[in-house]
């Protein structure tokens, strides 16, 4: 199965019109609509409470001085 994504803005409620796709008549498709969630449409559905959606947004990173040093070895069985 061959797949073409396409994003269209509707003009007219419950009307979609489609133009340009790679397909020709008599070609069989499958069509499955998805809204897209778009800035603007988010900003609408956030939630109007005091909480802050992004809590670690602007705050300085962790620091590791050893990221790959092994944790927990004691805890493996094959090891013992």
């Amino acid at each position: 199965m061959n797949a073409h994504k396409i994003e269209v803005v509707l003009t007219e409620d419950g009307t979609l019109t489609l133009q340009g796709l790679p397909f020709h008549a008599g070609d069989a498709v499958e069509v499955i609509i998805l809204e897209t969630k778009t800035p603007q449409h988010q900003a609408q559905h956030l939630p109007q409470s005091g909480t802050n959606s992004y809590p670690l947004h602007n705050t300085q990173p962790y620091r590791y001085d050893d990221p790959t040093e092994p944790v927990a070895l004691e805890d493996w069985e094959v090891l013992q």
